[in-house]
């Protein structure tokens, strides 16, 4: 049988891993390029032609309300 070969992370190794994960959902996404060098990447979403969709979506909702108010007046 072939002997069993366990690597073992040194303390200081398994304390930067242990602290990285419980603060990793407060952190910003650090990406390495290489060994030198970190970016920081922060979210930061554009929303603004969401913006514009839900003003068109409820400037046609408001009119067609106002269309079938009319016409109930009208046909009744």
């Amino acid at each position: 049988m072939s002997k069993k070969n366990k690597q073992r992370k040194s303390p200081v190794e398994s304390d930067v891993v242990g602290a990285s994960m419980e603060n990793a959902a407060s952190m910003p996404v650090i990406t390495t390029f290489n060994t030198k060098t970190t970016y920081v990447q922060a979210f930061n979403p554009d929303y603004s032609d969401v913006k514009k969709d839900l003003k068109r979506i409820g400037t046609l909702a408001a009119s067609f309300f106002v269309i079938l108010i009319a016409l109930s007046f009208i046909l009744h």
